[in-house]
């Protein structure tokens, strides 16, 4: 492996790999890629059990901005976003009364932020929190599901080498690969 492509564990020194995600630059300007339809070895998704298939995919599409891929009918839908961004909502007899404290996080870009909350607001106003802006440079959306999952819509703000934000990561080990440039990916 070259020295580009080596993590040193010990120092915690970082590259660049962000040719590996389908999450754009961020950036004002910065374009979500289309909806992702290959079939994959999915790295990681998550599973969520649902008493009520119909109206938590209703939800899933039209708040959250996911399609379903496939389904197994009364079972099982697919449910998918970009590449990497894959949900599996399972039939089940009944769902926890609350949101677990744990969340689970799908990255889009600063101009979806708005367009999620809204379209979250109109399906379960009571359900929605934010946007608020993060110590590690995103503009999140706290959304409450239908099945009580704690999903939190994420989008990284354009890096200000001069922000507060910026020495929060710099103090950590991680700083932008072109020096600081608005289109690094810090």
């Amino acid at each position: 492996m070259s020295d580009d492509h080596s993590i040193d564990h010990h120092t915690g020194t970082h590259y660049n790999a962000f040719e590996m995600s389908p999450v754009p630059a961020p950036g004002a300007d910065a374009v979500p890629p289309e909806p992702f339809h290959g079939i994959y070895g999915m790295p990681s998704f998550v599973t969520i059990p649902t008493a009520d298939l119909a109206e938590s995919v209703d939800f899933w599409v039209r708040g959250l901005g996911f399609f379903e891929l496939f389904s197994i009918p009364g079972t099982l839908v697919h449910l998918r976003r970009w590449a990497f961004q894959d949900v599996l909502l399972v039939a089940a007899e009944s769902v926890p009364a609350r949101p677990p404290a744990m969340s689970f996080s799908f990255a889009g870009v600063l101009s979806q932020v708005e367009e999620v909350r809204e379209a979250c607001l109109k399906l379960r106003p009571e359900a929605v929190s934010g946007p608020r802006d993060t110590a590690w440079n995103t503009r999140d959306v706290e959304v409450i599901t239908p099945e009580n999952a704690r999903i939190v819509f994420t989008a990284a703000k354009p890096f200000d080498p001069a922000s507060q934000e910026a020495r929060n990561l710099a103090d950590i080990g991680i700083t932008p690969p072109d020096g600081g440039e608005n289109g690094g990916h810090a």
